[in-house]
């Protein structure tokens, strides 16, 4: 499987100067208990199957909450009638095809499937193997991958990254206008508090669009 690896997540966040912070795992081993903001463009189904797809491309681990608690299909949503709306067709098509491939190969739809099997369906659309996707498995994998990227470790803004929770898993401090002496050294030294502060706080960022 190579779709997630949370190690080489983190060790990317080291490279660029910052340290996630260790979760008790029997806090991080529970999975949101927040219930689903209504759906703004996916349907019902559809969502459901997105957010089992998004569980397991950042899964909630001993490290820290992953892309369900990052409500990374709410973000998701949201942009496929915005920024994002191009992409709609193929989620209905791609999410549809997940589900058919789930049933042929493992017996039951994706979303009850447990985790090794989602994970080996996931690893065969990741490979391109899967069947009944239209211009290929792997186009509509990577699709899911990047916007699931967005939806954890986004501005708050635009509905994902929900209590700075992608920011915290690799310690981003928060965007800052300024940083005094002081700050600069417990951001080097990597004790920083964050601020948890989208960037649209301050006046200076134009926000892209509606959120």
């Amino acid at each position: 499987m190579t779709f997630i690896s949370r190690r080489d997540l983190l060790k990317s966040a080291a490279g660029l100067g910052l340290v996630a912070r260790a979760i008790p795992a029997e806090i991080a081993g529970a999975q949101s208990t927040i219930p689903r903001e209504p759906l703004e463009s996916l349907s019902s189904a559809e969502g459901d199957i997105l957010d089992a797809v998004v569980a397991r491309l950042i899964p909630t681990d001993a490290t820290g909450p992953g892309a369900a608690e990052a409500r990374a299909t709410h973000y998701i949503d949201r942009a496929l009638g915005g920024a994002l709306a191009s992409s709609r067709p193929a989620y209905s098509a791609g999410l549809a095809a997940l589900d058919s491939y789930a049933r042929s190969s493992r017996g039951k739809p994706f979303v009850e499937l447990v985790a090794a099997d989602q994970d080996a369906v996931l690893t065969d659309v990741e490979a391109g193997t899967a069947t009944g996707f239209s211009g290929g498995s792997r186009t509509f994998f990577t699709m899911v991958l990047n916007h699931t990227h967005q939806g954890t470790f986004g501005d708050p803004y635009y509905g994902g990254n929900a209590n700075f929770v992608g920011w915290d898993l690799v310690g981003y401090p928060g965007v800052r206008t300024m940083v005094s002496a002081a700050e600069q050294q417990r951001l080097e030294a990597h004790t920083l508090t964050p601020n948890h502060k989208s960037a649209y706080a301050y006046d200076a960022f134009t926000k892209a669009g509606p959120k």
